[in-house]
């Protein structure tokens, strides 16, 4: 309890934490396996490249994953730092290839995944990718989500792991173009294997080219509480079972 009293604070405080271990190599490699079952197919929401293969509504592409994906320990973790009532809103996976030169700037997310458009004064603007509508919420549901990312391979900051900006989430909508190089701090964030990183959206990240020929394979996965206003709904909402 201690420990993961110290993992609380840190995402209060920094805007992410680190735990290891969550995945033993059998389940990261019965994991794997649905994962390349599935790429087999070729369907609207995969996207193959020479440097990303990624699979968006990840959970729901692929659901022999998800008892692998909620195992015991992410289950307690997900009750004892945020609660029974949070529930999967977006899932994504993501292939970074040994020789990618794919790099993602920094930035915050700021948009969530809905099932429609409808006209309100607090909701926008919007988006659409893969016939999926995105838009940016109330500030508040943004500040009560989190992100857990699962570590299928060794990342550092050679293969793309994530750097970060430690408390930018106590900032709001910080624009990466008015970062003050003089008084933040940069993160990057190792995780090993059979790891996770858990995230508040508000937290700038970005990520770096690949330089060392190792791959970096990610699950992503968004958490909310929030009830959506009359009319719309979460375009991928999926309750987790915490006994």
């Amino acid at each position: 309890m201690e420990e993961l009293q110290m993992y609380r604070n840190e995402i209060s405080e920094l805007g992410f934490s680190i735990i290891e271990n969550i995945y033993s190599p059998c389940e990261i490699e019965k994991i794997i396996g649905c994962i390349d079952q599935a790429a087999l197919s070729n369907r609207e929401t995969f996207r193959k490249s020479s440097d990303l293969f990624a699979i968006r509504q990840f959970l729901k592409e692929v659901p022999s994953v998800q008892p692998l994906v909620f195992n015991n320990k992410l289950k307690e973790i997900i009750q004892e730092l945020f609660g029974k009532d949070y529930f999967v809103v977006k899932s994504i996976y993501f292939d970074k290839p040994e020789t990618s030169n794919w790099y993602v700037s920094y930035h915050q997310d700021l948009t969530i995944s809905v099932d429609k458009k409808i006209d309100r004064e607090d909701f926008g603007p919007w988006t659409t990718k893969q016939n999926q509508f995105a838009v940016q919420p109330p500030i508040n549901i943004l500040k009560s989500n989190f992100t857990i990312r699962i570590h299928l391979d060794e990342t550092d900051e050679n293969n793309g792991a994530l750097k970060v900006i430690e408390k930018s989430h106590l900032k709001g909508i910080y624009r990466p173009e008015t970062i003050d190089w003089a008084i933040e701090t940069e993160k990057v964030c190792k995780v090993a294997k059979g790891g996770i990183m858990i995230m508040k959206p508000l937290t700038l990240h970005g990520s770096n080219r690949t330089t060392n020929k190792q791959r970096r394979r990610v699950i992503h996965i968004e958490f909310s509480n929030a009830k959506l206003p009359e009319g719309l709904n979460w375009s991928e909402k999926l309750n987790i079972s915490i006994a």
